[in-house]
């Protein structure tokens, strides 16, 4: 190649524009993207704030399960033997059932008498005032 087809190549401005052209994102880009970014955490941050309600629904929930379940096994193990288990007259007597035999902190059954072999809807409170309930059979 002649050297002046060389000369003529380097410096033809098609050449220049590639030696100085810089990649990236422009103002703009970087704009849209941080408009989009702050969109999606406006609309996503009230589901995440307010969480505490939802975990002291499932925590009553939970518990009122447990107390169902606890009165349940409680019930068919007096059935089999008077001696097994706790005599539950009451709602609150379902309490004493459970495994460690106590509620957890701040939450409390509400009082209601059970006859033996009926059963009841009984009801118990979490420390937010959250409520749920349970059937309590007596025995």
């Amino acid at each position: 190649m002649p050297i002046s087809v060389f000369f003529k190549n380097i410096y033809s401005p098609l050449y220049i524009h590639n030696i100085y052209r810089e990649d990236g994102f422009t103002i703009i880009e970087l704009i849209i993207v941080i408009v989009i970014v702050g969109i999606l955490a406006v609309l996503a941050l009230p589901k995440f704030i307010d969480l505490s309600g939802d975990a002291s629904k499932a925590t009553i929930q939970g518990i009122a399960g447990a107390l169902a379940s606890a009165n349940q096994i409680n019930y068919i193990a007096r059935k089999e033997n008077a001696g097994n288990g706790v005599a539950v007259a009451n709602c609150t007597a379902v309490a004493s059932a459970l495994v460690n035999a106590t509620l957890p902190t701040g939450y409390s059954i509400t009082s209601l008498a059970i006859t033996a072999g009926t059963t009841s809807v009984c009801t118990v409170t979490g420390p937010s005032g959250s409520t749920a309930t349970f059937l309590g059979t007596g025995i």
